[in-house]
């Protein structure tokens, strides 16, 4: 970095906005990797003459390694910084999605999807750009972190019918190979926007100065980095995971059996689809006005407010059973939801030690995606034994409400640290 330019002049910088635009495209372009699998899956299966629970396995490794592999590339980005990350995932989906494209039998392809793609690929372009962005904002960094993490769910829009469209054109085999190029090609040059380091320094004084009568500011500000809210560091870490599950399994219901759903109602299968596009697109929108709420109230009480808002949809849903109050329900699902997991990242920014960002970001965030596969599963399993989904709905309330419970704790906590300061 050039003498003449201060650390702290870079926060909230035009420069800052670039990198977080960049972040958002990484992300996106990152993103393929979760959703490439759920529109081949047909063409796969026929292709390696599998069962469908086999054609579905790929998809479940890549989950599992993106949710474990955002740890080892946070740990990465605190040891060497974002960039080297950035780089193995470049890479990462550069060669997996070549492999994938060229693997002669199931196996090779769920190792060369789950492993290199999932834990390598997608991985890299999430927590750690994460934590990055919230290295580079204060006074907006609720909105930052919103946008950066946007890319997850813009994936999910851009991605389908891209894949869609190439697979019937030229083959999924062709399609993968040209996705790996395409990534390869779109990423590298972003690479340019992350040379400097950030600028890890205290709050600005203009952002102290305006938030000086906030509540939120000064509880967290009364909090010790080495004692957040009263607590040790890998205390605070393990709740906001069992938290991040707790919410996940709630909020996996709806977005994994919504299709489904509205099969056994009688509704075409394509009604699903739309009210999953429905969660998926408002719950951009969530991001968005969640990240300028929780600038003004902080990540504790946003994620409060978007757990109490998640379990009332949840509970809206056991009343849903015409096809308007299922679309109504749904779009209300994605605006409640989808500020939830941005509030996590900013938590971890406001409590724990800049130099730890990565780390316990990627930490916290595979526990949510843990809590996605586990409320996907026990969904299924709850179907099958009841044959409806109303006892599903009823365990993800129950998960809900301890996200809540959690969360209202540390919020009590908070306000402690700052009546004895």
């Amino acid at each position: 970095m050039p003498a003449s330019v201060s650390p702290a002049s870079l926060r909230e910088s035009p420069y800052a906005w670039a990198r977080l635009v960049a972040s958002l495209i990484l992300m996106t372009l990152g993103g393929s990797g979760m959703y490439a699998i759920t529109v081949m899956l047909p063409a796969v299966q026929a292709e390696f003459g599998v069962s469908r629970s086999m054609a579905a396995l790929p998809y479940t490794v890549t989950m599992v390694g993106f949710g474990l592999g955002g740890v080892l590339m946070g740990r990465l980005s605190d040891r060497f910084g974002v960039i080297v990350p950035i780089m193995l995932g470049i890479a990462g989906l550069a060669i997996g999605y070549a492999l994938a494209g060229s693997a002669p039998g199931i196996w090779s392809f769920t190792l060369a999807h789950g492993l290199i793609v999932g834990t390598l690929g997608t991985a890299a372009t999430f927590a750690p750009l994460v934590a990055d962005a919230g290295l580079w904002f204060d006074r907006r960094r609720g909105i930052a972190l919103s946008i950066c993490m946007s890319g997850n769910y813009l994936a999910g829009a851009v991605w389908p019918p891209i894949v869609q469209h190439f697979m019937q054109t030229d083959g999924w085999r062709a399609t993968y190979v040209g996705m790996g190029a395409a990534c390869l090609l779109t990423m590298l040059p972003l690479l340019l926007l992350y040379r400097r380091s950030p600028p890890n320094l205290p709050l600005s004084g203009q952002a102290q100065s305006r938030d000086t009568e906030a509540r939120h500011r000064r509880e967290i500000d009364a909090s010790d980095p080495s004692r957040p809210l009263g607590m040790s560091p890998t205390a605070l870490q393990g709740l906001l995971s069992v938290a991040g599950v707790a919410c996940c399994v709630a909020m996996a219901m709806p977005q994994v059996h919504i299709v489904a759903l509205c099969g056994d109602l009688g509704f075409n299968l394509a009604r699903g689809a739309e009210m999953l596009a429905l969660m998926l697109g408002l719950g951009v929108v969530s991001r968005l006005v969640s990240g300028w709420i929780s600038d003004h109230i902080g990540g504790l009480r946003t994620l409060w407010l978007g757990s109490l808002l998640q379990g009332v949809a949840l509970v809206l849903f056991l009343n849903s059973s015409g096809l308007v109050s299922l679309y109504v329900v749904s779009g209300l699902f994605g605006l409640f939801q989808g500020g939830i997991i941005p509030a996590y990242a900013l938590i971890v920014r406001e409590y724990f030690a800049a130099d730890q960002a990565g780390t316990r970001t990627g930490t916290v965030l595979m526990a949510t995606l843990l809590g996605m596969a586990l409320g996907g599963w026990a969904g299924g399993a709850l179907y099958d034994l009841t044959g409806d989904y109303d006892a599903a709905f009823v365990h993800g309330i129950g998960w809900n409400a301890l996200n809540l419970a959690i969360i209202s704790i540390l919020i009590l906590k908070a306000r402690a640290q700052l009546l004895k300061k």
